[in-house]
């Protein structure tokens, strides 16, 4: 088993998308669900974590399976805290759309270099192909996690000089536009321009435009060790393993937050939280069936008729 919240989270926002999505002709498909069904489904792949399953706005599955922490028998709960990891990308996302919409970007298509023109290459790298994985710009987190292995501690600055180190001494992977490639880089960059544009701090940004508006009252910056009465214990292979330096994750996967609180963003996301316009952009368009691309901050799957809106998450704890 990897870590709690990769299946958890994954779980959490792709299934609720997936069956909340279909089209008129697959919910003939879906007849067949059930709460026990899916049940059965979860509890047959030791599924361990807390899982929402809705069809049509009736829950098929709303429970926890499993232990929170094999030590204190704390029990997987709606409103026990867990690491989202990368689902952190949708909010740093949403915070780069929140700074569009209130007029301190004009383009998602403005450069790089417009924010810090010592950035190698930034005349290319558009605040667009950051959050849809399109920059070329080369992968951060081995560099700092052996970092953090060595004795050496990074914040987010400093991750972001590592960053600038890597693409001025190997250049970028690829031309930026030409190509896609999943990269924490590009949301640590992303999270530095939200806190560079809004003039305060980015978590605090975060609190104050999403969390304290939608009332996501126990979603918060990520703690390098968890509270146990509080936070999910990660588990890898039965080994406890959730000391982690989130500092390195700025941006990108450095975020605690509960199903429900989980529940109440993507809630808002399906509804009002982008405004249509905003929601062209966002959500990746013209999928052809079984293949996945991605947004700004969310991917797309399309299966048949189904359109699958999510995002995964995966971190220690």
């Amino acid at each position: 088993m990897t870590t709690l919240n990769k299946v958890i989270v994954t779980l959490l926002l792709s299934v609720i998308g997936l069956l909340t999505s279909c089209s008129k002709d697959d919910d003939t498909n879906l007849s067949s669900f059930n709460y026990t069904s899916v049940e059965n489904l979860l509890t047959g792949i030791d599924f361990q974590g807390y899982a929402i399953v809705t069809k049509n706005g009736n829950d098929l599955v709303r429970q926890g399976f499993g232990l929170a922490n094999q030590t204190t028998t704390l029990p997987q709960d709606y409103d026990l805290a867990y690491r989202i990891g990368s689902v952190s990308k949708t909010l740093t996302a949403a915070a780069i759309v929140k700074l569009k919409r209130d007029g301190l970007i004009s383009s998602f298509d403005q450069t790089l270099n417009e924010f810090d023109p010592e950035f190698p290459n930034g005349d290319q790298i558009t605040i667009a192909h950051l959050l849809s994985h399109q920059s070329g710009i080369p992968e951060y987190l081995l560099v700092a996690e052996q970092a953090f292995e060595e004795g050496i501690s990074l914040n987010e600055e400093a991750v972001y000089e590592v960053i600038t180190e890597l693409v001025s001494e190997n250049g970028l992977n690829f031309t930026p536009g030409s190509n896609k490639q999943y990269c924490n880089s590009n949301y640590l960059i992303a999270a530095l321009l939200v806190k560079q544009l809004s003039g305060i701090p980015f978590h605090q940004y975060i609190q104050q435009e999403i969390f304290n508006p939608l009332e996501m009252t126990n979603s918060y910056k990520g703690t390098n060790i968890i509270n146990l009465e509080t936070h999910a214990q990660g588990y890898l292979n039965g080994i406890p393993n959730s000391t982690y330096p989130m500092a390195i994750a700025f941006g990108a996967g450095d975020f605690s937050s509960t199903p429900e609180d989980m529940e109440t963003w993507i809630n808002a996301v399906k509804t009002d939280w982008f405004a249509d316009a905003e929601k062209s952009m966002v959500f990746a368009q013209n999928i052809p069936s079984g293949y996945t691309d991605f947004g700004l901050g969310w991917f797309t799957t399309q299966e048949g008729n189904t359109t699958m809106y999510w995002h995964g998450g995966d971190i220690n704890g």
